[in-house]
């Protein structure tokens, strides 16, 4: 699947409701935190959606992988934040909500590990590098496909070039 805009990423939607978590637990506890660690948390918690935004607008895979990167590190920040609150005499009646946010960070984590090692093996440079010759073959290149799995979904179900489902994945 081909995404136009960072909004439809499902990892960037992941790191919004990070964002919104963090900013929902830092407004209702402003007197048990001190003002530096409400700031740090926070700063870190949206710098994951801003940093995925950012790298998905700047055209190149090389820069979005390093934006990626940096997305990947604020979340790690986070939940190094998270577990220090948990561990603070005061916050206990605060561990569900901790434990919650501590797994939306993690989720952030995955899916930005998983996209960037696709990325990695990938041969697209990005948007900035595409011209009428390459945006051709690619165009080319995903008919060529849609036809080949076309075709193969016209077989019958026990023909041997048709692979179940659960094979080709």
């Amino acid at each position: 699947m081909t995404y136009q805009r960072f909004e439809e990423l499902p990892v960037w939607q992941e790191a919004m409701r990070l964002a919104e978590g963090v900013y929902d637990l830092t407004e209702q506890n402003t007197k048990r935190m001190s003002h530096s660690l409400r700031d740090q948390l926070e700063r870190a918690a949206l710098s994951v959606s801003n940093n995925i935004a950012e790298g998905f607008e700047r055209g190149t895979t090389n820069e979005l992988l390093a934006f990626i990167y940096i997305a990947r590190g604020s979340a790690g920040e986070v939940r190094s934040m998270l577990v220090f609150l948990g561990r603070r005499a005061g916050f206990g009646d605060l561990k569900s909500e901790i434990s919650n946010l501590k797994l939306v960070a993690e989720s952030c984590s995955r899916q930005l590990r998983a996209w960037a090692e696709s990325l990695q093996n990938s041969e697209i440079k990005g948007q900035r590098h595409l011209n009428d010759r390459t945006k051709s073959s690619a165009e080319q290149k995903r008919r060529a496909e849609a036809f080949q799995k076309e075709l193969l979904n016209r077989l019958p179900a026990d023909h041997p070039l048709r692979r179940l489902p659960e094979e080709s994945a």
